[in-house]
């Protein structure tokens, strides 16, 4: 299927690792130009190069702490205009809400919440101003799944929801697709130390964490790839009636519900 993405650029946040990195491949695989920015500049070199080595694009690096004051404003200035961004930096702590005090909490939400946020006003209105554009926002079932031992990325995650639902709900008068995709869990460094954490606290042992995996659907989190393949598709042309939704890929655990 050929997604017509090749020539496009696309500006990917918390790129060198994880489901970013993976999607910076992805994007590059479809022939599309990157501006990849997080906080390890080596992580990010090292990404480049191997890119570079497989794929005929170009990437610009932007090593940046998204959740300093004036970061977005910094990254904007420097990146100028893209086709794509996609908003994927942030990792919101888990534990309940005696686990999490508030500076760990506003911590998390400055680099996610309100670096999503801010992102999406700077280059909305770039992408405005060129014609057009398409913004992905990374969240998480979190925002669906109200789990107390995640206080704080649960209440995050669910106002990013909101907030792409309501930016997106309109956005096609403007020629700009605003979209969420919500991961379960994913087989990322950041799940197992999760599980780990959760097997330790409820369990006595993190090295039994594989018993919390074996729960999943199909025993398994999901590949990256089940996740990075989806948002390249969004991106492309041939979902262009698609704005202002939510698409949930966690193997149907935030489905798994009763009344009893």
């Amino acid at each position: 299927m050929d997604l017509k993405l090749s020539g496009k650029t696309v500006l990917i946040t918390g790129a060198s690792m994880g489901i970013g990195e993976h999607l910076a491949e992805t994007f590059a695989q479809e022939g599309v130009d990157l501006h990849l920015t997080a906080r390890s500049a080596e992580k990010l070199a090292a990404l480049k190069q191997r890119i570079e080595e497989k794929f005929d694009v170009t990437v610009a690096l932007h090593p940046i702490d998204l959740s300093e004051p004036g970061a977005a404003e910094t990254l904007s200035e420097a990146v100028g205009p893209v086709d794509i961004l996609v908003n994927n930096a942030g990792a919101i702590p888990s534990g309940s809400l005696w686990d999490v005090d508030e500076a760990a909490w506003r911590k998390g939400w400055d680099l996610k919440v309100f670096g999503y946020i801010n992102l999406c006003r700077l280059f909305y209105a770039k992408m405005k101003q060129a014609g057009g554009g398409v913004i992905l926002n990374n969240i998480g079932n979190g925002g669906e799944v109200f789990d107390p031992k995640y206080i704080a990325g649960t209440s995050g995650n669910a106002s990013l929801m909101a907030f792409t639902r309501a930016l997106g709900g309109h956005s096609l008068d403007d020629n700009i697709r605003v979209m969420g995709i919500n991961p379960g869990p994913v087989n990322t460094d950041r799940i197992y130390n999760m599980l780990k954490k959760r097997a330790a606290s409820d369990l006595g042992d993190e090295s039994r964490y594989t018993e919390l995996e074996k729960s999943y659907p199909l025993s398994r989190p999901a590949h990256k790839h089940e996740i990075s393949d989806l948002i390249v598709f969004l991106a492309s042309f041939r979902s262009g009636y698609t704005s202002g939704t939510i698409f949930t890929v966690d193997g149907g655990i935030s489905s798994r519900r009763s009344i009893i």
